[in-house]
C-alpha cells in the first residue's frame, strides 16, 4: 500500500486480529461486530421509507417470490476511520502535504477505510443465512452486492414490499424502515434503495426546430410549452457547439488542447444510436477532431456480473446529450458511455459508477446527469452516494453533477407547484463532487439580441457575436425577472395572474442547503457570498442550460422516435430537423469536458476540483486591481473583463412558485406564493457566490490556464 497508516487509525487499529485473506476488507481495521447476533434485539434503519409510499398509492404487498436482485447493502466507517479519510481527501489536493496527489486504488481505499474483514465476514454469513445470494463485496470494502426475494427482505429485514400506484404509474418500494439486529449497527447502514421510484434526468425537453432555407436560422416546430413567447413565429437562437465555445471562450484552447488522450465518463442506465453522436459532431463542425465514443457495460473486478445491458429506454435523451456534450466542449476525447440497467431496485446508473471505481484502473473523469431530492433518496440512499464519490476522490476522479432543474424545489420534480419546501439533489448535494446548477441569457429581456447574434448562421452553425450576459435560468412565474418582463411587481402577483397561470411550472436552475451534510467543505468557506449556515450549500458553478423561454435552448441529436427523441437531418437545408432542449444535464458533462481540457493541459488528473474552482474565484471576487468583481460582472455583457476567471451573476433568481405552509410566502393569502426562506425569496442572484448560480460560469480558456 501507499501510505502508513495515520497517527489516528493507528490508535484503533492496534486490536486488529488476523483475518482470511481477501481483496476487500481492511486488515486494519478493528472489529466493530461483538458477541453474537440476535435477532430478537431489533434497531430501525430510521429515514428509509419513499416519500411516495403512502398508504393512498398502496396497492398491497408484492408476492413473496418477487425477485430482487442486485440490491447494494451500503456499509460504514468507524468515526475514527471517517475523520481520517476527511483529512486525506484535504490533503489530496494541497501541494504542501506529502499525500498530494497520491491517489488511492480500491483495495488501498477498502485497506485503509473500509470495515475488518472480519466484519465483512460476519455480514455476509448473516445475510447468506436468511437465504440471500451475496454475488459481490466490492473492493472498497464499503458496499456489497445482494439478491434475494421480496420474503427474504420481510424476514431479515422485516419491512414489506409493497405495490405502489402513484400518478398513473406503478412502483415498488419498502413500507416501513429496514429493521436488523442490534449487533449489526456499527457496520450496516442499509440498502441504498429498496424501491424502484427512479431519479429523474435533469433535462427538459422542447421539441424540433426547423432550419429555414432562406435565412439559415432555427425556428420552433410545434414546441413544448406551449406558453413560449409568440415562438411559433419567431426566429430562435438556440446554442450550437460552435456558440458555446465562444460564449465561454473555449476556442483558442482547441488549436492545441481538445481534450485529446482524456477519457470522459458519462453515467447512464441506456445505450444510445452512436450515429447520432457522429451526426451531432458532423453537423455542428466537431468531426475533424478525433474524439471517439465508445459504449460500454463495466462489469465489476470479481464476482458476479451485476451489469446487464439496458438497451435504449426513457433515458436515451438523456444518454445522447451528455455524450454529445461532453465532446462538444472537448471535441479530441474519447467518450466512454456507460450503462447499466436498471434493477427493481436499483438505479443502472449507481451500478455503472461502483463497478468502474472499483476497477483496476478508475476514469479520471464521470459527468452524471440523473437526481433525486436528499428526502427521496433516504438516509442510505444519501449515505451510498457520498460513498461512491468520496471513492472517487479519493482515487483522483473528478466528478461532475448536475445540481437539477427544478429550483430549490427538487422534491417536487416533475410536478408544477412546490408543496415540499426547500430540498435539493442528494446525487450532487456530497461534498465530494462539483455541483453544476444552470444559466439563461438576458439579452431577450434588454431587448438587445442583435446586439449578441447574427442573423444568419456561418459555418457549424455558429451565430453568437461574443460572450452574453446570463442570468439564472428560470422559467416559473415566481421568477422577478419574468414577472418584471410580464409587468408585475413580484412573483408573487404574476403567479395569481392570470397570465401567470401559463407559467405555474418548477422549471429552473437547482440549488439550496443541503439538509443533511451539517458541516460546510473547508473549500466554501471564505468565499463572498457564501453563507455561514454551516451547509454543504449547492450548486458550485454554473453553465447555459435554458430551455428556450427567453429564445436560447441547446442543441443536440437524439433521432429514436420509439423514445422521444426526432430526426436529426441536418443536410436538407429546406427541413433541417434538430432536437432541442435545457437543463443542467447539458451543463454538467459540459464542465466534465472543461475537466479533460485542464487534464490534458497540466497532465494530471485533480479529484474533486472543487478547492480549486473556489480558490480561484475568492481570488477574483477580492481582488482590487485586474480581473474583479465588478468587471466580471456578467450583466458587464460584450464589455466584461477578458481576463475574467468567472463570470459573476448578480441579477435574477432560481425561485419557483409554491402552495402550502412549507417555505411558502403567499403575502397576499392568494392560491400560490413564491418559494422561501424566512427573509427573502429562494434564492436571489447576489455578488459573489449565491444558490443561484454558485459561483457564476467560466472563461475556460482563462480557467485552464491558471489552474494551479
Amino acid at each position: 500500500m501507499r501510505y502508513l497508516i495515520s497517527a489516528l487509525c493507528a490508535m484503533v487499529c492496534l486490536g486488529a486480529t488476523s483475518v482470511t485473506s481477501s481483496a476487500q476488507g481492511s486488515p486494519f481495521a478493528a472489529p466493530r461486530i461483538a458477541g453474537a447476533i440476535d435477532e430478537a434485539s431489533l434497531i430501525a434503519l430510521k429515514g428509509n421509507v419513499h416519500p411516495l409510499a403512502q398508504s393512498q398509492y398502496d396497492r398491497g404487498a408484492v408476492a413473496g417470490s418477487l425477485a430482487l436482485d442486485h440490491m447494494l447493502l451500503q456499509l460504514k466507517r468507524s468515526p475514527e476511520q471517517e475523520q481520517a479519510l476527511q483529512t486525506l481527501l484535504g490533503e489530496l489536493n494541497n501541494p504542501s502535504s506529502a499525500n498530494y496527489h497520491k491517489w488511492l486504488t480500491a483495495e488501498e481505499f477498502g485497506e485503509q477505510f473500509g470495515p475488518a474483514q472480519q466484519d465483512i465476514d460476519t455480514v455476509t454469513a448473516w445475510l447468506r443465512s436468511h437465504g440471500f445470494r451475496v454475488n459481490l463485496v466490492y473492493p472498497s470494502g464499503m458496499m456489497i452486492d445482494v439478491s434475494g426475494t421480496a420474503s427474504q427482505v420481510r424476514k431479515a429485514f422485516h419491512t414489506e414490499i409493497h405495490n405502489y400506484r402513484v400518478n398513473g404509474e406503478d412502483h415498488i418500494a419498502n413500507a416501513a424502515d429496514p429493521q436488523i439486529p442490534a449487533a449489526l449497527a456499527p457496520l450496516v447502514v442499509g440498502f441504498a434503495s429498496l424501491n424502484n421510484f427512479m431519479p429523474r434526468a435533469a433535462v427538459e425537453n422542447v421539441g424540433e426546430v426547423t432550419k429555414d432555407s432562406k435565412s439559415g436560422k432555427w425556428k420552433p416546430a410545434g414546441w413544448d410549452p406551449s406558453y413560449s413567447f409568440s415562438y411559433q413565429n419567431s426566429e430562435q437562437y438556440d446554442v450550437g457547439p460552435l456558440d458555446f465555445a465562444k460564449i465561454y471562450n473555449i476556442a483558442p484552447l482547441w488549436a492545441t488542447n481538445t481534450g485529446q488522450g482524456q477519457t470522459i465518463v458519462v453515467i447512464e442506465d441506456t445505450n444510445i444510436n452512436a450515429a447520432d453522436w457522429n451526426t451531432f459532431r458532423s453537423a455542428f463542425g466537431l468531426s475533424s477532431y478525433p474524439g471517439t465514443l465508445i459504449q460500454v457495460q463495466p462489469p465489476p473486478k470479481s464476482g458476479a456480473n451485476n451489469c446487464s445491458n439496458p438497451g435504449t429506454n426513457g433515458d436515451e435523451i438523456e444518454a445522447a446529450l451528455d455524450a454529445e456534450w461532453s465532446s462538444a466542449v472537448a471535441p479530441g476525447a474519447t467518450i466512454e458511455l456507460a450503462s447499466c440497467a436498471d434493477t427493481r431496485s436499483t438505479f443502472g446508473g449507481l451500478i455503472a459508477a461502483q463497478n468502474l471505481l472499483n476497477s483496476a484502473k478508475p476514469p479520471a473523469i464521470l459527468s452524471v446527469s440523473y437526481g433525486e431530492c436528499e428526502g427521496a433518496l433516504g438516509a442510505t440512499g444519501n449515505a451510498a452516494f457520498n460513498n461512491t464519490w468520496a471513492q472517487a476522490a479519493a482515487e483522483g476522479t473528478s466528478v461532475y453533477v448536475a445540481a437539477g432543474d427544478w429550483g430549490a424545489a427538487v422534491c417536487n420534480a416533475g410536478g408544477s407547484i412546490a408543496t415540499q419546501g426547500i430540498a435539493v439533489s442528494g446525487f450532487a448535494s456530497t461534498p465530494n463532487d462539483v455541483a453544476v446548477g444552470g444559466t439563461d441569457f438576458q439579452d431577450f429581456v434588454n431587448n438587445n439580441i442583435s446586439t449578441y447574434w447574427t442573423t444568419t448562421n456561418g459555418a457549424g452553425g455558429a451565430s453568437v457575436l461574443s460572450y452574453v450576459p446570463e442570468i439564472p435560468w428560470n422559467d416559473s412565474c415566481a421568477s422577478g425577472i419574468l414577472a418584471s418582463y410580464m409587468g408585475y411587481a413580484s412573483g408573487a402577483l404574476f403567479c395569481n395572474s392570470t397570465a401567470g397561470k401559463n407559467f405555474l411550472d418548477l422549471i429552473a436552475g437547482s440549488g439550496g442547503p443541503s439538509s443533511i451534510y451539517n458541516t460546510k467543505p473547508s473549500w466554501q468557506q471564505n468565499v463572498l457570498g457564501v453563507p455561514n449556515d454551516k451547509k454543504r450549500d449547492l450548486p458550485d458553478v454554473s453553465l447555459f442550460a435554458a430551455n428556450g423561454l427567453y429564445s436560447h435552448a441547446l442543441l443536440f441529436c437524439m433521432s429514436d422516435t420509439r423514445e422521444g427523441g426526432k430526426a436529426c437531418t441536418y443536410t436538407n437545408s429546406s427541413n433541417a430537423v434538430s432536437n432541442s432542449a435545457g437543463g443542467t444535464s447539458f451543463a454538467a458533462p459540459a464542465f466534465a469536458g472543461i475537466q479533460a481540457l485542464v487534464n490534458q493541459k497540466t497532465g494530471l488528473t485533480w479529484g474533486n476540483p472543487d478547492a480549486i474552482l473556489y480558490s480561484l474565484a475568492a481570488t477574483e471576487y477580492s481582488s482590487s486591481s485586474g480581473a474583479t468583481l465588478s468587471t466580471c460582472q456578467s450583466s458587464n455583457g460584450n464589455g466584461v473583463n477578458s481576463a475574467c476567471t468567472f463570470y459573476d451573476i448578480a441579477a435574477g433568481d432560481n425561485d419557483v412558485v409554491c402552495s402550502g405552509r412549507t417555505n411558502c410566502y403567499t403575502p397576499t393569502r392568494d392560491r400560490y406564493g413564491v418559494l422561501s426562506t424566512s427573509s427573502s425569496v429562494a434564492y436571489p442572484a447576489n455578488k459573489g457566490w449565491d444558490f443561484a448560480t454558485g459561483l457564476g460560469t467560466v472563461n475556460v480558456t482563462n480557467l485552464v490556464n491558471n489552474w494551479p
